[in-house]
């Protein structure tokens, strides 16, 4: 089963919320989610991107705006006639009901035969790999199997929507590693459009095809992992999404000169009439050389301040000679230079890795 097969797509339309007292929670969100698309809402706490998955699901009232599954409004709807699955980030699971009577409910709820439940139940269970559980009760079960639980629950019935809110949030690092790539396996198996939650850049990067990223209320750019990595819109997405150096300046002769003056090339185009722009360089593009390699290439001179061993790379924490400026260059294992706390080095990129960004 392919995910345009059995996947529904979802259209927001000027979608926003207004609590009491006039504030937005979320304002004017419009967006697109192709069927079968692992779509997430990525932003810091408090940025609208739950605010809108509950009022996709129906349990918050939207205050303007639209709800589309298909070409069907849903939007007044309430959320058990709007077909969709939901993963809660604790799993919300009936701890007096055994595991195969959790997964069976929300088949049980639409009157299925016992013949079709057992064939549903099984073959769900296989699924998220809990064999040998059907008869343990949730509080016999790790986080891990819980969650997996609350996943099979979800999609016993095949929604054609399943709306997830930080469903690994509560787990430690291997575990929800583990269970990100069981997630995308099973996204790819079942079919079903994904919207997912969660304030994990990392985990965002390494589930999605598709990433919206909030900030206070509304979507600062759409795109796919790799888009928004390496072509973000302005500094907030840039440095929400994986670490970046951002050197703050103004474009002039197709040139860009940093606020102390210093000019460095740029292959960016664009952002002509924009006053406030910075130059963007990931800290793997940087490399780094002795103060003598200064007179060639593009970069600035600098002092390593601090070396931090990450295990598969270590980050090499920088300062600006001229300015003072914070720089970060990662080196990956094996390929780690001789250079040592204290020393004078030359940071350099090729023009080709500098983005020009919105500063403001």
């Amino acid at each position: 089963m392919t995910s345009s097969q059995h996947g529904a797509r979802v259209d927001l339309g000027n979608l926003t919320k207004r609590f009491h007292g006039g504030e937005a929670a979320v304002l004017d969100v419009n967006l697109n989610i192709k069927a079968g698309c692992f779509m997430t809402f990525l932003g810091p706490s408090g940025s609208g991107k739950t605010t809108t998955l509950n009022m996709i699901a129906g349990f918050i009232r939207q205050t303007v705006g639209s709800v589309r599954i298909d070409t069907r409004d849903v939007s007044d709807l309430p959320p058990n006639k709007r077909q969709l699955g939901m993963v809660f980030q604790h799993y919300a699971l009936f701890p007096h009901l055994s595991v195969f009577e959790n997964i069976a409910y929300p088949l049980r709820r639409r009157r299925m035969s016992e013949d079709q439940i057992k064939m549903k139940v099984g073959d769900t269970i296989k699924r998220v790999h809990l064999e040998g559980f059907e008869k343990k009760h949730p509080q016999q079960l790790s986080g891990g199997q819980q969650q997996r639980v609350a996943v099979a629950r979800a999609i016993v019935y095949e929604p054609p929507v399943l709306l997830m809110d930080e469903p690994l949030g509560a787990l430690d690092r291997k575990l929800r590693e583990e269970l990100q790539l069981e997630l995308s396996r099973l996204h790819r198996d079942v079919g079903s459009t994904f919207i997912y939650v969660t304030h994990d850049q990392e985990e965002a990067l390494a589930l999605s095809d598709q990433i919206a990223v909030f900030r206070d209320g509304r979507i600062e750019q759409v795109g796919t992992p790799e888009a928004l990595y390496s072509d973000p819109a302005n500094l907030f997405v840039a440095r929400f999404l994986g670490e970046s150096n951002i050197i703050h300046g103004q474009r002039r002769s197709g040139a860009f000169v940093s606020r102390h003056d210093q000019v460095l090339e740029v292959q960016s185009t664009g952002l002509a009439g924009e006053t406030e722009i910075a130059l963007m360089v990931r800290p793997e593009s940087m490399r780094l050389s002795g103060k003598n390699g200064s007179g060639s290439g593009n970069g600035l001179a600098a002092t390593v301040t601090d070396i931090v061993y990450l295990g598969s790379s270590r980050k090499i924490i920088l300062k600006t000679l001229q300015g003072g400026d914070d720089l970060i260059a990662r080196e990956v294992s094996g390929q780690y230079s001789s250079i040592e706390r204290g020393a004078e080095v030359f940071v350099g990129w090729s023009p080709h890795d500098a983005k020009l960004i919105r500063a403001a």
